[in-house]
């Protein structure tokens, strides 16, 4: 059985570290795509609006948007679960920061690290969220959060 003390406190402190790995990993993937299209020069609105016009601008705003409050809730949604044990939602959280890790090497491999003139620190932000991820993972794989996924799996949650 889990002892009380990890029941009171949702798991190990490893995987309560992994759980705010990823909320600050959603935190920070949110900023980035709020000061990319609305706040750093020339703004990802500014840009659309130039090549589709105001109409179409807004409605790939929309879709934008939609997508990342989906993949948002997703992650939250699949935290929450990891959090509580569920070795499905660790594998899925694996597995996501990993295809992530691939697009960003491939990406630097083809066209290296494009630091544009007036974003350095934007470009930095954008791939925060995928060390955060990374970072969660490395606490979701250590012993103690090996034996809780285990247990919990064992105890039927």
């Amino acid at each position: 059985m889990i002892s009380t003390e990890t029941e009171r406190a949702g798991g190990p402190r490893e995987v309560n570290t992994a759980f705010k790995l990823s909320l600050a990993a959603i935190a920070v993937d949110v900023t980035a795509w709020l000061l990319g299209t609305f706040v750093i020069p020339s703004s990802g609105l500014e840009e659309m609006r130039h090549e589709m016009g105001g109409d179409g601008a807004l409605g790939q705003l929309a879709r934008s948007a939609g997508a990342l409050v989906a993949t948002s809730a997703l992650w939250l949604f699949l935290a929450f679960r990891m959090r509580a044990g569920r070795n499905w939602a660790r594998i899925v959280l694996t597995v996501s920061a990993g295809v992530n890790v691939f697009f960003l090497l491939n990406s630097a491999s083809m066209n290296g690290f494009a630091w544009s003139e007036d974003g350095i620190v934007y470009d930095l932000l954008v791939n925060i969220p995928i060390l955060l991820a990374v970072g969660a993972l490395v606490f979701l794989y250590r012993p103690a959060s090996n034996a809780y996924f285990s247990e919990t799996a064992h105890d039927g949650r």
